[in-house]
């Protein structure tokens, strides 16, 4: 009997399956995510999301409230995004009214989106570091995106859920020096990026956690409609300021960073080097700030948009950010729909997992970067 046959004749181990739950409060889950697994030995066979948890029915909500409170109210889904939250709104409103913004508050829209787009990059930075067992990471990220918030609370007076970005253009002009601490932090903090490489990015045991796991090719980043740093990691060329610009993106001179495997390191690299060019973007609309008004005319203390419908979106810092926004002729929407980027990417985790070993499950999980807030709504 030959030694092939032998083996095939042995009894192979068998293991049986088992069912575990990851959260709803576990902190690596970024939020009330419960994730259903079911594992044999340590592979996954099958991924379950459960999502709902933080279903707050804004969308609904948004039907009883006038323009302006739909403004505080989109603050709350992407809570690390809220200036973009601020910005789509705002967009598909004006789109119904017909209002124009003035140049001077079309560009303090996109600095204030890239400044929030630093500070949520920041956070995802140093909570994916404490996701793969590197404390330190989370310690220099905060030390920065504190002195983001603490640019955000002199502009506007809050430091997470802004209500900066109005109808037809900003709350308030920029208070004096703001500027120049803008730009202290911009020299500041183009140091530290180059920190972050030497510190986490190419840490020998940060690549092996992320260089080859969780690898999504461009067809299925694709087909599971993923965008953002998510699509562009998998190396698909798509960022809608580029190719859709609004406010005044179209006048900035910027690059779209991308990935080449779709691994998590690609997926978070993908985010440290979008901060490089966020800091390129603001240090031009510092450069050439334009005066004149920051608030447009023609919208009302209450005011009625006109019956119709309209789309607009952004390139937020999660992907494509959408609003739909349905009115009646009334001083609510009639209807309001959030194409939640959160909601989107997370999607495909039922099918990532499946094959991996317990041991990268929140390596890929903290790659998508999610927001619960937004997910649920």
């Amino acid at each position: 009997m030959t030694e092939s046959a032998t083996e095939e004749k042995k009894p192979k181990l068998k293991s049986d399956q088992m069912f575990v739950n990851l959260g709803p409060q576990h902190p690596s889950t970024h939020g009330v995510l419960r994730i259903g697994l079911t594992i044999e030995g340590e592979i996954i066979v099958k991924a379950e999301p459960d999502i709902g948890y933080l279903h707050r029915g804004t969308e609904k909500l948004a039907e009883i409230r006038g323009y302006h409170h739909c403004v505080v109210i989109s603050d709350r889904w992407d809570y690390l995004n809220a200036m973009g939250n601020n910005m789509v709104f705002c967009m598909a409103t004006e789109k119904l009214m017909g209002v124009e913004i003035p140049e001077r508050a079309q560009h303090l829209r996109v600095l204030m989106l890239e400044l929030n787009r630093i500070a949520s990059h920041l956070l995802f930075f140093g909570t994916y570091g404490i996701d793969l067992g590197a404390f330190t990471a989370f310690l220099h990220a905060f030390r920065e995106r504190e002195m983001v918030l603490d640019l955000f609370e002199k502009v506007c007076g809050a430091r997470m859920t802004y209500n900066y970005i109005r109808l037809a253009g900003v709350m308030k002009d920029l208070p004096k020096d703001w500027l120049n601490e803008c730009q202290e932090f911009l020299t500041f903090f183009k140091e530290r990026l180059v920190d972050y490489d030497t510190l986490l990015s190419f840490n020998p045991i940060f690549l092996d956690r992320t260089k080859k796991v969780g690898i999504v090719s461009a067809k299925d980043a694709l087909d599971w409609g993923w965008s953002g740093p998510n699509l562009r990691a998998s190396g698909v060329d798509y960022d809608m300021r580029k190719f859709e610009p609004y406010s005044s993106y179209d006048k900035y001179e910027f690059e779209v960073p991308l990935g080449k495997d779709g691994s998590c390191w690609d997926r978070y690299y993908c985010r440290v080097r979008e901060m490089h060019q966020s800091v390129r973007i603001i240090e031009q609309v510092l450069g050439g700030l334009p005066e004149g008004p920051t608030l447009g005319r023609g919208v009302a203390k209450v005011p009625k948009a006109k019956p119709g419908e309209a789309y607009a979106a952004i390139e937020g810092a999660r992907g494509d950010l959408g609003i739909l926004l349905v009115s009646d002729g009334n001083s609510s929407p009639y209807r309001l729909h959030v194409r939640a980027p959160s909601f989107v990417n997370l999607q495909i985790l039922q099918e990532m997992l499946v094959g991996q070993k317990m041991s990268d499950v929140i390596a890929i999980l903290g790659s998508i970067d999610i927001v619960l807030g937004e997910v649920d709504r």
